[in-house]
């Protein structure tokens, strides 16, 4: 038996000292259910620390509660009936009473307790114990991957015959439009709208989703830095017996190649939640005479059959997977690992997902994450003030209001005939709202905004103040908002502007809708699209044009779709507490270009949830100074007390005679190094620095890192290094890599920037490795291992050093 107080840690390697000093403290702060600020430098083994303490503290917690389950189903009573005697007495001396209960009652309802908390230590034990070797069955089970195969093939046969059976024709006879019209919605009666859209649901859900185990919620700020956390929890001796599920969005774990074609977050989603709506809409309809009349063909993902679902969800939990090691195997299984790896959440012990999935309220409903008792690990949290601010903050242009605004009422007078009451009312207080948002602006909504003029002013209001001068402090947003989670209005205009763009459907006036009405059905195709098209140049947006599977498009869409999901955004950011935020009007020389802000001023209020419902949260970091702002930014204000925050913090393990770090005050030709923001941009100063980086390149061999202050510097000195032969004289040397503008693309980049430094060392060519340009506070500045050959020289460059 281990002694109470000094539990062991499993390690791959003999630990430094302190590692260990870290973990004990990580397993403290764990078994007592403490706020844990951890400030550990980079390079010092950090994430294995976290891995090996969390896990060994998960293990022991496990044992405990089994060996206590074991101790009272073995007749051991006395615990058992205590704490159910403590429970009954609590419970009848809470209402005041004139007159003692009989003893045969007392005795009864003691009795009852009893068996009652055996029972369900009976019930939690049957559940683990089949959780346990479901995965071992799952772990030892040879003949899974070829079941997997077997089934993948007979899905493609499949796949194909129904593509094949499949009438061209079908879906433009059959068009119908009654999955772009809301549902009827009852929403006054608080009670009705529980029971209709919250008790049925949950309860339905409860029926299908299994009890959430004791668990370690892992998140942090990238997708790369949760791959690289996978990979040490794959070297640790924890990877054969642990479940772990990462998750992501659809973006980076969609599998199906024309859903992915359509590049952007929202597209991908929308089309997404579509399929699975038809999925289950394909039913037959009954029609006069008991006749069955065929439903109309719909689109349906291939990828969500429920075996393939649950073959898949087995597989996550049997073995540790990076997203693209679960990609891999969800192409192979045809089987969607999106909603497989959420279907594995209760069952697993580590879940690895990303701050937005964790941090905000609606995303982590919506992902099943469930964080009461559980642990929650944040890594990287240096930034967490400014993620919480981010996330919750909310921005709108003139142009955007205006098109949502647009839209909306031309969805509403399509439809008038059609919607329920209490949905048109709700459409009209939205209007009503859009229409003050835009005259805020110094704009009116029917007309192009890019041909109303403003004044250029800036103003910083209050919430209050802000609902005040837009006049729409008489409606209650919260309703309003409400609103558009149950009804999802904003998804349904989104499936109407793209059904019907180019069909008379504009994103301006509404002048040219009732004129094209009037036209033949050829002209008003024709008119509708040359409008659309007019409004989007006269947008000043050059890459609306690009094809719809071309990445990078974002301008693309948010001119394509509905911007009513940015508006929705607003309206729930206008619902925080007058001293929280503040919004910032900024008029320019037309409402299209003017904008307001909401800005979050207290991150605390949207973490106070979080603190509350979790039983440890640990904030981890390389630098988490100042850690007193840090605490009274985030914890104090959210209610957290002193005596519940404990700190470590700790050196580096590597001896300072290892490390050169060296200050350039001047170039090769005498120049001095002033990056000041009045010289940085100077030709002299960005020939000098190419030099420097030329010089440097040519003696370091391996990889050289090389951080820049902003995207714009980077994007500058590179194009004036391009044109005068800086870049080139660098590529003799090093293969050069950049910082990608997509998120999901990081990860391509530093395997293929890995590989070059390795296939240098063995060719031993011309080319002596690889050159990585980045920015501080990139994609690339956390969280990324450098290590041995990769990062043989870092360098940060532009920045004015203050000695």
């Amino acid at each position: 038996m281990e002694k109470a107080g000094a539990p062991h840690f499993p390690f791959p390697y003999q630990p430094y000292p302190i590692q260990e000093q870290f973990m004990q403290a990580l397993y403290g702060a764990l078994e007592h259910g403490k706020v844990g600020i951890f400030e550990s430098p980079t390079g010092t083994g950090k994430s294995l620390s976290l891995i090996c303490g969390a896990l060994s503290w998960l293990r022991d917690h496990e044992e405990k509660r089994r060996q206590e389950a074991d101790r009272l189903l073995q007749g051991d009573g006395g615990t058992s009936l205590s704490i159910s005697s403590s429970l009954s007495t609590t419970t009848s001396s809470t209402p005041p009473s004139s007159f003692a209960e009989p003893d045969w009652i007392t005795d009864f309802v003691q009795k009852k307790a009893e068996r009652d908390f055996v029972s369900k230590l009976k019930d939690e034990e049957l559940r683990r114990k089949k959780r346990v070797e479901h995965l071992e069955m799952i772990r030892n089970n040879s003949q899974l991957k070829y079941a997997l195969k077997r089934k993948s093939c007979e899905d493609d046969e499949a796949v194909k015959l129904l593509q094949l059976s499949k009438d061209p024709q079908e879906e433009e006879l059959n068009n119908p439009e009654e999955e772009l019209i809301v549902a009827e919605y009852e929403s006054d009666d608080e009670s009705k709208t529980k029971n209709k859209f919250c008790g049925g649901d949950d309860d339905d859900e409860d029926d299908l989703v299994e009890e959430h185990v004791t668990k370690i919620y892992y998140c942090s700020r990238t997708h790369s830095q949760l791959a690289q956390f996978v990979h040490e929890v794959q070297k640790s001796p924890f990877s054969q017996d642990i479940s772990l599920v990462p998750l992501g969005s659809r973006q980076n774990m969609c599998v199906n190649e024309e859903v992915r074609r359509l590049g952007s977050v929202q597209r991908i989603n929308d089309r997404c939640m579509e399929m699975q709506k038809n999925k289950h809409d394909q039913r037959p309809k009954e029609v006069e005479g008991g006749k069955r009349k065929r439903s109309v063909s719909k689109a349906v993902c291939p990828y969500v059959g429920a075996q393939g679902l649950q073959t898949l969800r087995d597989a996550v939990l049997g073995a540790v997977r990076d997203i693209e090691q679960l990609l891999s195997l969800a192409r192979e299984t045809r089987s969607c690992p999106y909603y497989a790896t959420r279907l594995a959440i209760p069952p697993a012990q580590l879940v690895v997902l990303p701050y937005q999935t964790v941090l905000h309220e609606g995303t982590r409903r919506a992902s099943g994450v469930q964080l009461k008792g559980q642990v929650l690990i944040i890594d990287e949290a240096h930034n967490l003030s400014d993620v919480l601010s981010c996330i919750h903050s909310s921005e709108l242009t003139g142009a955007q209001l205006c098109r949502a605004h647009s839209q909306l009422a031309q969805y509403s007078e399509r439809y008038r005939s059609r919607l329920k009451a209490k949905n048109l009312m709700y459409i009209k207080q939205i209007l009503f709202v859009v229409e003050g948002l835009v005259r805020v602006l110094g704009g009116m909504v029917g007309q192009n905004p890019h041909s109303q003029t403003t004044q250029p002013a800036t103003e910083l209001l209050t919430i209050n103040n802000f609902l005040f001068k837009a006049q729409i402090d008489n409606i209650n947003l919260f309703k309003v908002q409400r609103y558009f989670e149950k009804s999802m209005i904003s998804r349904k205009l989104c499936g109407f502007i793209e059904k019907f763009a180019g069909t008379g459907v504009t994103s301006h006036t509404q002048t040219s809708h009732t004129q094209t009405q009037s036209a033949n059905k050829e002209n008003r195709r024709t008119e509708g699209l040359n409008r659309y098209l007019q409004t989007l140049q006269s947008s000043q947006q050059p890459d609306t044009e690009s094809p719809p599977g071309q990445q990078g498009a974002a301008e693309d869409r948010e001119l394509a779709a509905s911007p009513m999901m940015q508006v929705e955004g607003f309206f729930m950011a206008l619902t925080n507490t007058n001293t929280d935020g503040r919004v910032v009007l900024h008029t320019l020389g037309s409402v299209a270009v003017s904008s307001m802000k909401f800005l979050l001023l207290n991150p605390a209020v949207h973490f106070t949830q979080v603190l509350k419902d979790c039983r440890a949260v640990i904030i981890a970091g390389g630098t988490m100074q100042p850690v007193s702002d840090f605490k009274q930014e985030l914890l104090f204000s959210a209610g957290v007390g002193a005596e519940r925050i404990i700190e470590f913090s700790c050196g580096h393990v590597i001896p300072p005679e290892n490390i050169l770090p060296i200050v350039l005050c001047s170039g090769p030709s005498g120049q001095e190094l002033e990056f000041t923001f009045q010289n940085r941009d100077t030709p002299r100063m960005m020939e000098e620095t190419g030099r420097v980086l030329s010089n440097l390149c040519n003696v370091v061999p391996g990889g050289v890192v090389c951080f820049f202050p902003s995207y714009d510097y980077s994007r500058r000195i590179l194009e004036h290094w391009e044109a005068s032969g800086v870049l080139a004289r660098l590529s003799s040397k090093k293969k050069i890599f950049q910082e990608p503008k997509k998120a999901n693309q990081v990860e391509k980049v530093l395997n293929e920037f890995s590989r070059t430094i390795q296939r240098c060392a063995v060719d031993g060519g011309t080319l002596s490795g690889a050159l990585l340009f980045s920015v501080v506070g990139g994609k690339m500045s956390e969280g990324i291992n450098f290590s041995d050959d990769l990062g043989s020289l870092t360098l940060v460059g532009g920045v004015q050093a203050r000695l």
